[in-house]
């Protein structure tokens, strides 16, 4: 909706930038999209009267138009628009004439034809959003040659472009936007009282009947004669038009002009062309067929609101639009004045069947003032005799049922208080709602209200509405956000996150995961190296599944035997799941822990190593450490317990050459199975953030032969604590046994990449640092270095 502010002050003494006020009005709610000002840029448009108009030689959109600008002389102009004709006034911007979007008009050849200036659109001067032809002014507003300002009575002024959400309909007049605007500033908010009417209830031989009075609960008409049709005042159309309606004449223009002051529509009939000199109001009927205003066949129905006239014929679609028979015209001396509520669902389902959406549509469907109605009716007679010479003829006649009683709802401070998170108090919230129209008495408890909704709020009726309207008037900006305290259940517990994070860590190396049963015939567990005393089931559900699995692995090598057979030997399976093993002495039921499994089909125990790595470092589980050993079902030499902080928590290797053959496989399979319990309860080390050297990095490899005894893990402590800062990575690739390094020995071969993050590390500096790393592994584990 667009609200000009010198038509705010009209009720309301509002002061402020623009700027300013339309922040403040879109803090209550009436959001501002955009301020448009009027009246600035338009020194240099003057009126100029059309003399001629011819059609362009060489085009068919265009039209050659010959204006008078005043002192004699005449300007050829090239003009797209087609709704005037010779003997209207038009706003012309001579060459050299500057528009309010700042564009200069010069001399152009248009198609061959010179245009020596421009005839203006209401949206090319800023006036209104209007570009379907150019503004044409009433027929002697000023002489040409005049400035279009003080032709027009133009004023410098501005237009808010508020945003009206629907349940607001009282914000679509300017008397609500004044109201709401008031009372946040705090100044005096006052509608002036036209002089009152006479008001007759309708009844038999009334020129008034309601037959539909569930589509239409309240309608009146009010006779006014000596009615003299003609332009509107510039104020009055200037006003229009910045509030983005087209003036017509003043009858129509007065009509308009209420429905955006007060919300409330109406519409004038042309007495004399309207049979019966009354109205009926009815349903439409099927077949029935009107023209509306906009001049087009519309078909009624049963369920639209129909305006009749008192023979029966319909003139008009209720709260939508007029029919053309009944038009206000040149020649009209006589007015019958409709003003009516009509129920609001009925007419938002008739604009939207008929595709037809009015001004008046809008304020109808979203829900008018049924008490506002004499006032609006008061206002139109007052303009009606001020500018159209008219008087009214009889009493207003009111058809109506009887209305409901004002909603009064009982309102709790503190329920108001808890539901935005304030500390208000009783006068504070009467002091929001007072002078927005929502009256107020103690309820007999303390800090508890009886509120009265206003008439022209029907979207207020229960406690949490008037909540609302003092979170509006207090400011929402004011009220500190919070979270309200409440029980939060249902979320996971640091163990189940952990494991959720060793899930995906898994699946982001590649692995699927996997579910084996936890039944196994004996003859499984032989099978993978297993010896007897597994937990035993009494009862089993296949006589041949009589065990309870100690480990992940006859499942996992089952599966991966399983995919083999479908041609599918190099996958990747992990499964988490809960083991049985026999109970300790005294116990009566079988220890039952969560384990981590993987199997790689095709991949040594190099690789197994990596996943433990891969898995332990997302973890960030501190001091892992492997230790030989020969789990049951592993590889006798390539096999080790993993150790965290001392605590063993699984085993990580390769699965004995004998035992991936009985299961039909080829080549070595790794395994890794870790306790999920151990390892997540093991110390965990902090986050530990370096920068990215900008410089080189460069890499070394030392090789020792050590003895039995020796873990891999103790070369590589020795080879981080001598590389100290420098270091970026270490990895152990390859391991070798031979006669020449002697009985039991072994070659391990370590590559060590380091960077400074200052600068590029040179010979000197790489020697020396490795002549500290072959010393440092010499002295912690007795090896030697390999040439």
């Amino acid at each position: 909706m667009r609200v000009p502010l010198s038509w705010l002050r009209d009720f309301a003494p509002v002061e402020g930038e623009p700027a300013d006020l339309a922040a403040t009005l879109s803090s209550l709610g009436l959001v501002v999209e955009g301020i448009d000002r009027v009246g600035e840029g338009l020194g240099d448009i003057v009126v100029a009267k059309v003399l001629a108009t011819a059609p362009h030689p060489a085009a068919d959109k265009v039209q050659l138009v010959d204006v008078d600008t005043g002192g004699g002389e005449v300007a050829h102009v090239v003009c797209g628009a087609f709704n005037f004709g010779p003997g209207d006034l038009v706003p012309f911007a001579p060459v050299g004439a500057r528009l309010p979007g700042g564009m200069q008009i010069g001399r152009r050849k248009v198609r061959g034809q010179w245009s020596e200036g421009m005839l203006c659109s209401g949206a090319e001067l800023a006036l209104s959003d209007d570009h379907d032809g150019i503004l044409v002014l009433p027929s002697g507003a000023a002489e040409p040659g005049s400035a279009l300002t003080e032709a027009l009575g133009i004023v410098a002024d501005c237009v808010f472009d508020i945003d009206v959400t629907p349940n607001r309909p009282d914000a679509l007049s300017i008397v609500g936007v004044a109201r709401d605007l008031a009372a946040r500033l705090k100044v005096p908010f006052t509608v002036p009282e036209p002089p009152g009417l006479d008001r007759a209830v309708a009844g038999p031989g009334s020129t008034v009947v309601v037959e539909a009075p569930d589509l239409c609960p309240r309608f009146t008409a009010t006779r006014l004669r000596g009615v003299a049709v003609g332009p509107s005042p510039a104020w009055l159309a200037n006003r229009l038009t910045m509030a983005g309606m087209r003036p017509i004449n003043n009858v129509v223009d007065i009509s308009n002009y209420v429905m955006l002051e007060m919300g409330q529509p109406n519409h004038p009939y042309d007495l004399e062309r309207l049979p019966g000199g009354g109205l009926l109001v009815r349903r439409g009927r099927t077949g029935e067929v009107l023209v509306t205003l906009d001049g087009l066949e519309r078909a009624l129905g049963p369920d639209d609101c129909v305006i009749c006239d008192a023979e029966g014929t319909a003139v008009g679609v209720g709260g939508v639009m007029g029919g053309a028979s009944s038009e206000i015209g040149e020649a009209t001396t006589s007015v019958l004045l409709e003003a009516a509520a009509f129920t609001p669902l009925a007419i938002a389902l008739t604009s939207k069947r008929l595709g037809l959406r009015t001004e008046a549509s809008v304020r109808f469907e979203r829900g008018t003032d049924p008490e506002g109605i004499e006032r609006s009716v008061a206002r139109f007679c007052q303009l009606a005799t001020e500018l159209a010479g008219s008087t009214v003829d009889g009493p207003v006649v009111d058809a109506s049922v009887e209305r409901p009683a004002r909603p009064r709802v009982n309102v709790r401070t503190v329920k108001v208080n808890s539901l935005l998170g304030t500390e208000l108090t009783t006068e504070d919230v009467v002091g929001y709602l007072e002078p927005i129209g929502f009256a107020t008495e103690p309820a007999g408890t303390a800090g508890e209200l009886v509120v009265t909704v206003p008439s022209w709020r029907p979207d207020s009726d229960r406690e949490a509405d008037i909540v609302e309207e003092v979170a509006r008037h207090h400011g929402y900006s004011r009220i500190p956000r919070t979270l309200p305290a409440v029980a939060r259940g249902g979320g996971l517990t640091a163990h189940q996150r952990d494991r959720r994070r060793v899930r995906d860590v898994l699946a982001g190396a590649g692995l699927s995961e996997a579910w084996s049963t936890s039944l196994l015939a004996p003859a499984d567990l032989d099978r993978c190296g297993f010896g007897p005393g597994a937990v035993e089931v009494e009862n089993p559900l296949a006589q041949e599944e009589s065990v309870l699995r100690p480990s992940l692995l006859p499942g996992l090598l089952r599966a991966v035997s399983t995919n083999a057979g479908h041609r599918y030997p190099d996958v990747r399976l992990f499964e988490i799941g809960k083991v049985f093993l026999p109970p300790a002495g005294g116990q009566g039921l079988p220890d039952e822990p969560e384990l981590v499994g993987a199997v790689l089909a095709g991949a040594d125990a190099g690789a197994a190593k990596v996943l433990l790595d891969v898995l332990t470092g997302a973890l960030r589980v501190d001091a892992v450490v492997l230790a030989p050993s020969v789990p049951p079902g592993l590889h006798p030499t390539r096999s080790a317990t993993v150790t965290a902080s001392d605590v063993p928590v699984g085993h990580v290797g390769e699965v004995d050459p004998d035992i991936v053959a009985a299961h039909g496989l080829d080549g070595p399979v790794a395994w890794l199975e870790l306790d999920l319990g151990r390892l997540l309860a093991a110390p965990r080390v902090g986050a530990d953030y370096r920068p990215v050297s900008r410089f080189p990095s460069a890499d070394f490899d030392l090789a020792f032969a050590v003895g039995p005894e020796v873990a891999a893990a103790d070369v590589e402590k020795a080879l981080r604590l001598a590389a100290g800062d420098l270091l970026e990575d270490i990895w152990l690739f390859d391991v070798f046994r031979g006669a020449q390094l002697g009985e039991g020995r072994r070659s391990l071969a370590f590559r060590l990449r380091v960077a400074a993050p200052d600068r590029t590390l040179g010979d000197e500096e790489l020697a020396e640092l490795r002549a500290q790393a072959i010393v440092a592994v010499e002295k912690a584990v007795g090896a030697t270095l390999r040439g």
